[in-house]
């Protein structure tokens, strides 16, 4: 979902995360779901998949919705585009 900082321990299997406020979900999860944040290794080289061609326009897969909120009547989507690191997904 992003790389965020451990604002504070809750119990031995809860923490609280340092959300951005456009995130709308709650901060305290379990240490389960919380996975050390890997830069990318100096030199890689990043692949792009390629955008799908659909009735000649192009498409990009989104791999998962990590949020939804309604905005003046439309529904807005925080997306993780599938091929793309989390710094590009913004």
């Amino acid at each position: 979902m992003g790389p965020y900082q451990v604002k504070g321990i809750i119990s031995t299997n809860a923490i609280e995360l340092d959300l951005l406020s456009m995130v709308k979900i709650h901060p305290v999860v379990n240490v389960s779901r919380v996975h050390r944040y890997k830069d990318q290794v100096k030199g890689q080289k990043k692949e792009y998949l390629a955008p799908v061609i659909i009735k000649e326009e192009e498409e990009y897969e989104i791999e998962k919705i990590l949020n939804k909120k309604r905005f003046r009547g439309k529904d807005q989507y925080l997306v993780w585009w599938k091929g793309y690191t989390v710094e590009e997904d913004m």
